[in-house]
């Protein structure tokens, strides 16, 4: 008796659904241009007011007006989990208030004196579930 590996397939799951998903999350990657390359952080985020508050090693001025996140969990044995990338318009958050609160409530790396907080407002919304295959 021979043994299949197990077929793997993405299923796409609603804005809604995707959403959730990353709400319940808190750390991921910031994907944006920067001359001719495409720059990944880590970062940690939270989800508010339709909004996505990210904070993340990044020199603010790299940041431009338009950025992606991407989250996801992945368990590595089975390959199942889920997957969500959000993008949209990008600021950097620069009101000394708002920025004090979200260093005090949002965990984050430096990277020598980067460290910034940014607001992203998602206009698009992917996200699938990883799920295996019915036999």
């Amino acid at each position: 008796m021979s043994i299949l590996p197990a077929v793997l397939r993405m299923v796409e799951v609603s804005g809604a659904e995707a959403l959730w998903l990353l709400e319940g999350s808190s750390s991921g990657r910031l994907v944006y241009a920067q001359r001719d390359l495409t720059v990944i952080r880590p970062a940690r985020h939270v989800w508010e007011y339709g909004r996505l508050v990210v904070r993340t090693p990044a020199p603010a001025a790299a940041v431009p007006t338009a950025a992606t996140y991407h989250v996801d969990e992945i368990r590595a044995v089975p390959g199942t989990g889920w997957t969500v990338t959000v993008s949209g318009p990008a600021e950097v958050i620069t009101d000394p208030d708002e920025a004090a609160h979200h260093r005090r409530t949002l965990s984050g790396w430096a990277h020598g004196p980067h460290d910034t907080l940014l607001r992203l407002r998602p206009k698009t919304v992917a996200g699938f579930r990883l799920v295996r295959a019915e036999a």
